[in-house]
């Protein structure tokens, strides 16, 4: 939703367009010195009253007050639409200043992006676990901002209706799990989302509890290896068995959250998203739930998927000590807290994650798993991959593995 405030207007894509030269920042330095920056990041709300853009507003208008030559014009765009709006933007060369909720490499590849270190003061407060993630030949172009990590939620309630007396550790567990809770209480075992929405996390959870993932420890993309094909043949035999929701490969991790919420699945895998998704529903109290390490083929996995969205400033306006100004502004903790608060998620800071856990130790196991996370490829053409995952990985659940994946890979290598 568009609104009018002092530090700026909120303008939308074909706005950003319009006010960009061919191959420049959409962002201006006038005579007078003043400089006005775009902002264009993802919309992290589910409608206007939570839209993210009042977050990224109220900022730029604090900002402003205290720095009234520099303004920020902030847009934010739904995840859904997200992706492609980026890629329009980026086709036309119609760059933003600053752009929040994409990945650092391919835009570094290109040459268009400030090091993260030439726009962020103190850059040594950010997760160094995810700031190396965010690097293009060693150096690091791209500055988390919100991340999450991954666990285990189970219903309480239907595991003692289950007789069941705790969470699984294998995926042996949690297949014996699933079954009897289908059986004693009527209920799906597991949500599993395999739809487009994050199909790529729901896969990389259980690549990483057989020995697999989207790289090898090199670097390389392997997609199509033994273990995935494994791991994908192991979630066919809980769909066939009724263990899962039906069509898991098109159901999307909102709805399994969803149900969950609302009492009627004993397991899924989450983030700290999950929670005020629970109390809104109100079908379960806080005692009614609870979190553990996500099981793997012989045992709790060591280390689970970590996820961040960084923020890039873009070089093509030239506008890097105003960017640097309202990035030192937007990276205090109050605003790293007041955005994980929000929208439960974690903060990217040190400091932040410091008081966060301080005030709130139920966040602690979340930010216990970031030390050894996976996260997601930090190569230049993971974006194309990551939405060929979304939109396709799910048919492996009803067709043959090894020829989704070895699709999925042909496209990894060809178009690294």
């Amino acid at each position: 939703m568009k609104r009018q405030l002092t530090a700026g207007v909120a303008v939308g894509v074909a706005a950003l367009i319009a006010m960009a030269g061919c191959g420049s920042s959409s962002g201006g330095s006038s005579s007078s010195g003043t400089t006005t920056l775009t902002f264009f990041g993802a919309d992290y709300g589910t409608g206007p009253s939570t839209s993210t853009t009042k977050y990224w507003d109220a900022i730029a208008s604090a900002f402003h007050k205290a720095n009234p030559k520099i303004t920020v014009n902030v847009q934010t765009v739904n995840w859904t639409d997200f992706p492609n709006k980026v890629q329009t933007l980026i086709q036309n060369k119609q760059f933003p200043d600053i752009l929040e909720g994409d990945t650092a490499p391919q835009f570094a590849q290109s040459h268009l992006l400030y090091k993260s270190s030439d726009v962020l003061s103190n850059i040594s407060n950010v997760m160094p676990k995810f700031l190396a993630d965010t690097g293009y030949q060693g150096t690091p172009y791209g500055i988390p901002f919100t991340t999450s990590t991954r666990v285990l939620y189970y219903n309480k309630k239907i595991f003692a209706a289950a007789g069941i007396s705790s969470p699984p550790q294998t995926w042996a567990q949690l297949q014996a799990d699933a079954a009897t809770i289908k059986k004693k209480t009527g209920n799906i075992g597991y949500g599993l989302p395999l739809g487009s929405e994050e199909a790529q996390a729901e896969s990389l959870m259980w690549f990483l509890g057989n020995g697999g993932g989207y790289q090898t420890a090199s670097g390389q993309y392997d997609i199509s290896s033994t273990q995935n094909v494994q791991t994908f043949q192991f979630l066919q035999q809980l769909v066939k068995a009724g263990d899962t929701q039906p069509s898991p490969g098109t159901t999307d991790r909102k709805d399994v959250w969803a149900q969950f919420a609302a009492g009627k699945i004993g397991m899924v895998g989450g983030q700290p998203a999950l929670i005020p998704i629970i109390q809104q529903a109100g079908a379960l109290k806080s005692s009614d739930y609870a979190t553990a390490t996500f099981p793997g083929k012989n045992g709790p996995l060591t280390s689970t998927l970590g996820v961040h969205d960084d923020i890039v400033a873009f070089s093509t306006g030239g506008h890097q000590a105003a960017i640097k100004k309202f990035l030192d502004f937007a990276y205090q903790d109050k605003y790293q807290l007041q955005f994980a608060s929000e929208y439960d998620l974690l903060p990217a800071t040190l400091s932040g994650a410091t008081a966060m856990q301080s005030a709130n130790p139920a966040f602690a196991p979340f930010f216990k798993n970031i030390t050894n996370s996976v996260n997601y490829p930090s190569k230049t053409n993971w974006t194309t991959v990551e939405n060929q995952i979304k939109t396709t990985i799910g048919q492996a659940v009803s067709s043959n593995p090894q020829q989704v994946l070895n699709t999925i890979q042909h496209t990894a290598a060809s178009s690294s």
